[in-house]
């Protein structure tokens, strides 16, 4: 077995994984884990396992000592955890196809780009607000706040207490990393568990008052005379909250990281605004807001050359075939905002499960990016950047910044 493992706990880490990921991709490429996954970090490689059809679903997983102290820690089994395992992430086809065929027809691209003059009238709000404060945390003031609004208002929920919801989001996406501490693991099956119970309660609050929301789209959702059940549409509005609100504050606040830290890059988007739709592709190129995939084998899977036994877990490294220079070209750890190719990165998945709500992102990180770089030419960090700690959901935490 390898001495280079993948080793997110590394000194230097969180700071910077693509150091890492390089070496992960020269030593040991598709790597045996003894943690008991197989880590793959090439983009041929990648992209090979997200298209392959390999299951998603936990009930394929093979016991596994670590894995299976961490369920019982979360309160139950995985289909009790990430609510229900019922959302389209956690289920492969037919229910998979059906899920995200109900979700697809009230999340189009008409629907959201009728959101662009909503999220602009946010953005230039908080710009206003950050234009007065002179000195801020482009987190605090605009990356968190603006996808959660977004989100939120696309789907018409109730009014609750934003602050607790903002709580369990936080928790719940570290369900989404590789878990190995049991009170961690406790945390985030109570907070899915509370998250459940609040999501029911919207569903049964929006039952009694329709209105032109995506909520109440998704409830009368049919197709073929189905219909989401109660269970399905809890694990669809927790996904979308999740998943919609969480990646797209990493790429704004990881996006903003980039460009003050490349200022030949910030001034050529300022001198050429229509750069702007490429220079979001780049950007989730260059530091991928999800940095991590998984797939699940059912049978014995061959990739570059290596055979991985069935009931295992794969973990597909998006942010290591992002800078693999043998697609990218030697420049591969460089931003480019120009990069010609900059779209064919996988910072939102590939396959079947690629990533329904990737048009809002652009859509929020074109707009947010944009009329940042536009209101304030003299923007500029004023401290160091710090990290949030997460592995596969990895972001900038604070962005302390003067204008």
């Amino acid at each position: 077995m390898t001495e280079t493992l993948f080793n997110p706990f590394a000194p230097g880490f969180d700071e910077d994984p693509y150091p890492h990921y390089a070496e992960l991709r020269s030593a040991d490429a598709v790597q045996e884990h003894p943690l008991g996954f197989w880590y793959v970090s090439r983009f041929e490689d990648v992209t090979t396992l997200l298209r392959s059809g390999l299951s998603v679903e936990p009930r394929h997983l093979a016991p596994h000592p670590v894995r299976d102290e961490m369920r019982k820690a979360a309160g139950g089994n995985d289909s009790d955890w990430r609510l229900g395992g019922l959302s389209m992430l956690d289920r492969d086809p037919p229910d998979h196809t059906r899920l995200r065929g109900l979700v697809a027809k009230v999340f189009t691209p008409r629907a959201i780009n009728a959101l662009t003059p909503n999220i602009t009238a946010l953005v230039d709000t908080a710009l206003d607000r950050m234009a007065d404060l002179g000195r801020f945390d482009v987190v605090d003031e605009l990356a968190f706040p603006l996808p959660f609004a977004v989100i939120t208002d696309m789907m018409g929920m109730p009014p609750t207490d934003e602050a607790r919801l903002r709580e369990l989001t936080g928790t719940l996406v570290r369900s989404l990393e590789p878990v190995v501490d049991p009170e961690l693991a406790a945390r985030i099956g109570e907070s899915d568990r509370e998250f459940a119970r609040l999501t029911a309660e919207a569903i049964a609050w929006k039952r009694a008052n329709p209105a032109d929301d995506l909520l109440t789209a998704l409830i009368a959702a049919e197709h073929e005379g189905d219909v989401l059940s109660d269970d399905e549409l809890i694990a669809q509005v927790g996904l979308l909250y999740v998943a919609g609100h969480e990646t797209t504050v990493n790429l704004i606040s990881n996006g903003v990281v980039a460009l003050l830290r490349n200022p030949d890059q910030l001034a050529a988007l300022r001198a050429d605004p229509s750069l702007i739709d490429n220079a979001v592709e780049e950007l989730l190129r260059y530091d991928s807001p999800v940095q991590l995939s998984r797939r699940i084998t059912t049978s014995a899977f061959e990739l570059a050359g290596r055979e991985i036994p069935a009931g295992i877990f794969v973990i597909a490294g998006l942010a290591s075939a992002n800078h693999d220079p043998d697609h990218w070209g030697p420049d591969a750890a460089e931003l480019r905002l120009d990069r010609p190719n900059a779209r064919h990165h996988v910072s939102f998945g590939a396959g079947p499960h690629h990533c329904l709500g990737a048009a809002l992102a652009r859509l929020e990180g074109r707009i947010a990016l944009g009329r940042l770089v536009e209101r304030f030419p003299d923007l500029a960090l004023d401290g160091p950047v710090e990290w949030n700690g997460r592995i596969n959901l990895r972001g900038a935490a604070k962005v302390p910044v003067t204008v």
